[in-house]
């Protein structure tokens, strides 16, 4: 099972002490989840203000700051429309790249989702398809690249414990329908993210955990950080994390 450590997201910085405007601050966050059983990192590149950005000397930055911290693991950023919502701006953006993560994330609910995936295949970055809803299953199992993808993302939003399960085994029913053994990272979102992890490592699927989605440990209480996280994960886990 792969536990990837989501270290920063969207949110807003003055959400947490570890969200941060400096690469080098998560950067270390990340490498204290590695030392704590992470086997790869998702993380997204800020600009001077603390935005998502997509853009190459951003994106750099932040990569070379994670891989420093932590030589030897993957490291794979966001694409999201939110960074930069034009298409086209998006697609030059990552043509634009320097220096390249080792796998992407791509909603296919977004458009230009074909477009965004077949340039980074080219460019020799892994896929991670962000499947959230019916609308991003039905675009993906029409792509053209659907099977080039190095896993698929189910992404569940802020719902209750109670629902994780009929929500998630339906999109894992569809994904598995129509490319057989790909492998699947099972995640959630606020309310659903301890009950997204539990049911991923029940069904023996990968999975994340980290300030990008939740906030707080299983029991509640806040997280002190992405590693104390990383650690309550692996708790529940029956064996280590492997890449």
């Amino acid at each position: 099972m792969l536990l990837q450590v989501c270290v920063n997201g969207a949110r807003d910085v003055a959400q947490h002490p570890w969200l941060s405007t400096d690469a080098t601050v998560v950067a270390g966050d990340a490498a204290q989840a590695v030392a704590a059983g992470a086997g790869a990192i998702h993380v997204h590149a800020k600009d001077e203000r603390g935005r998502d950005s997509l853009e190459g000397d951003d994106v750099a930055q932040w990569l070379r700051a994670v891989r420093a911290a932590c030589p030897g693991i993957a490291v794979g950023v966001t694409t999201g429309a939110w960074a930069e919502p034009d298409v086209e701006r998006r697609l030059a953006a990552i043509a634009g790249w320097t220096e390249l993560p080792d796998f992407a994330s791509v909603n296919w609910h977004e458009a230009g989702a074909d477009e965004v995936a077949a340039l980074l295949l080219r460019r020799g970055v892994g896929i991670e398809a962000g499947i959230w809803d019916s609308s991003g299953l039905e675009a993906w199992r029409r792509s053209p690249v659907r099977g080039d993808c190095l896993r698929v993302l189910i992404e569940l939003p802020d719902e209750a414990a109670d629902v994780v399960r009929g929500h998630a085994e339906g999109l894992i029913a569809h994904v598995a329908a129509e490319e057989p053994g790909i492998p699947i990272l099972l995640h959630g979102e606020e309310g659903s993210a301890w009950a997204a992890f539990d049911l991923a490592v029940e069904l023996g699927l990968d999975s994340r955990i980290g300030l990008e989605d939740v906030l707080t440990l299983p029991d509640g209480m806040p997280a002190s950080t992405n590693a104390a996280m990383v650690r309550a994960a692996v708790g529940r886990m029956p064996v280590r994390p492997t890449e």
